[in-house]
């Protein structure tokens, strides 16, 4: 009876050390925070704390990239977005541009209130590029976005179809 309690202890002691995480708090898998394909920056530059959030480029079926994401302003003063660019080339820019604090600027989507597009810009989906923002206080920042086709959650992306115009920040035909 001792025998046999000593192996069913010396069993659960290896099978805890072999299915728990040696590695602690600093595992490999606990420190995956990515769940999207889009690319995040923070910029914390003269006094600002502006956050990209999911930026994304989609392809659409007229040859347009249209810009996808979320831009958050964490800071107590505003600041403005002042374009968008691949390899030099500015995306039109419509709708909301200035970044006040967490009021954010939502590029697509039901709630968006702003819009960036390339037209003619013949993107390949699958590709990656070198996206620039510039902000009025925060400076400039780049990050190497993806781009995706035009299905699941970017289904319902267009760019030029629907126009947002700057000074209702609602989409009309």
């Amino acid at each position: 009876m001792r025998r046999q309690s000593l192996v069913i202890i010396s069993a659960l002691s290896i099978s805890t050390l072999l299915t728990g995480c040696a590695a602690g708090l600093d595992a490999p898998t606990r420190m995956i925070t990515k769940v999207t394909d889009g690319q995040e920056i923070t910029v914390n530059e003269n006094g600002s704390e502006i956050r990209v959030v999911n930026l994304t480029l989609v392809d659409t079926e007229d040859g347009a990239a249209v810009v996808v994401a979320t831009i958050i302003n964490q800071g107590d003063e505003p600041d403005q977005l002042l374009g968008i660019s691949v390899q030099g080339v500015q995306a039109v820019l419509t709708g909301e541009t200035t970044l006040l604090k967490d009021k954010p600027l939502f590029f697509e989507g039901e709630q968006a209130n702003a819009k960036a597009v390339f037209p003619g810009a013949n993107p390949k989906a699958g590709t990656h590029v070198k996206v620039s923002l510039g902000f009025a206080k925060a400076g400039f920042v780049s990050a190497d976005v993806i781009i995706r086709d035009k299905r699941d959650d970017f289904k319902n992306v267009i760019s030029g179809a629907k126009l947002l115009t700057a000074d209702t920040a609602t989409v009309t035909e």
